[in-house]
């Protein structure tokens, strides 16, 4: 099987993903991270009243027409308070979000104001109709589409959900994802290191990029370099899940079973990727379930899961919109013609004395080094077959548009 590039690999795998048909409600508390499964429209206006925009004086701004004009104050209106109609040579002392009481048009911020005896004298030269007022419905209009449905919501969207009085909303359930690592050399950090071993890191990256997904995270433990093992736990966690993600395995090594596995009690549609790193990643299905084999480097694994698995579970739970924001950044570096495939450099951004950025990338790009993962703010993609100059404009991912 032929290397595939990512742009293709996402445009063959995504129309063959399951979706989430299940919905919850959950508390507005709860739903930063979830996607909406249904639109969500304003029942009311927001604001609901025409209020004061300023700290000031409600008038009539027809009793200005007169120069050196005065008012008299006959009430106080602060916020959640509502007062009187004004009569035209009255004013009204009213305070920011405060309701306009009726006959009132303008509001004057009080810097602009004298007040003496309990009458107003106003100090600017002119007051228009509608000066610092905030109209009902403003900012938000009854019947208006609020948040579209395959939504995340953000933690801001919160805030504007509940300004239209919802205290809940409807999501899709939570993906139920199986986490198997592979691998006889594999050992939960906190034990002793005998020889030939290492720390199960992938495990730990892959957990905590899960959640933050919100996806309900099944730990099916360490699977070791066995074919009948090996398709055993794939075969149980397919059982209990919407996705399976593995790490090793994939590649083409005796000890390397998973795609094997894969290709026996399912179907594998991707293989090979043309990026670097992560070219061995696996897609297919074990039975129904969705499935993707990340290679073990823990940089690879981290690559693929952010470019690959992480757009493919938020489109199976509904978001519209999976791609990361990308931004061009000037390189500070010259590279030699790239190959074959796309490479993704761990970059650092970098600022000059003149406060130009530029992309600086790690010293060692091995697929085993995962300080660069920590040390770097994000990904400079260089195209196949290209090579870099210093001052060449290169697509950047931050790794703030992967994470969460």
């Amino acid at each position: 099987m032929s290397l595939t590039p990512i742009d293709t690999a996402l445009e063959q795998l995504v129309p063959l993903l399951p979706l989430i048909a299940e919905k919850e409600r959950v508390l507005l508390e709860q739903a930063a991270g979830r996607v909406l499964f249904d639109d969500c429209v304003s029942p009311i206006n927001v604001p609901g009243h025409c209020n004061s925009a300023m700290d000031g004086y409600a008038l009539k701004s027809s009793d200005l027409k007169s120069a050196n004009t005065q008012l008299k104050i006959t009430q106080r209106i602060a916020a959640g308070e509502v007062g009187g109609p004004l009569n035209s040579g009255e004013a009204a002392r009213i305070f920011t979000g405060a309701p306009v009481p009726a006959g009132a048009d303008a509001v004057v911020m009080q810097e602009n104001c004298k007040v003496s005896d309990g009458v107003l004298s106003v100090l600017q030269p002119q007051v228009h109709s509608g000066e610092n007022l905030r109209q009902a419905g403003d900012d938000i209009q009854a019947g208006a589409l609020m948040l579209a449905k395959g939504h995340r919501l953000k933690p801001q969207d919160i805030g504007l959900l509940a300004s239209i009085g919802l205290m809940s909303v409807n999501v899709t359930r939570r993906l139920r994802v199986s986490l198997l690592t592979t691998g006889d050399e594999l050992v939960q950090p906190g034990t002793q290191l005998d020889a030939g071993q290492i720390y199960n890191s992938n495990y730990f990256t892959l957990h905590v990029l899960l959640k933050g997904l919100q996806v309900d995270v099944l730990d099916c433990g360490v699977v070791a370099d066995d074919f009948e093992g090996t398709r055993q736990a794939l075969i149980a966690a397919a059982a209990t899940s919407d996705c399976v993600i593995t790490t090793g395995g994939v590649s083409v090594g005796e000890e390397d079973h998973v795609k094997a596995v894969v290709e026996q009690e399912g179907e594998l549609q991707l293989w090979k990727l043309a990026i670097k790193p992560g070219k061995p990643l696996a897609c297919g299905k074990i039975a129904a379930t969705q499935f993707f084999g990340l290679p073990g480097n823990p940089v690879s694994a981290f690559v693929t899961f952010a470019l690959v698995v992480r757009p493919c579970l938020l489109h199976m739970s509904g978001v519209k919109k999976t791609a990361p924001n990308t931004f061009r950044v000037a390189a500070g570096f010259s590279a030699a013609k790239s190959g074959e495939r796309r490479e993704y450099l761990r970059c650092q951004l970098a600022q000059d004395a003149a406060g130009v950025t530029s992309l600086q990338p790690l010293r060692n790009q091995s697929s085993g080094v995962a300080t660069s993962l920590s040390q770097a703010d994000g990904l400079g993609v260089v195209p196949p077959y290209t090579a870099v100059a210093i001052g060449d404009n290169l697509e950047f991912i931050p790794f703030s548009e992967l994470l969460n």
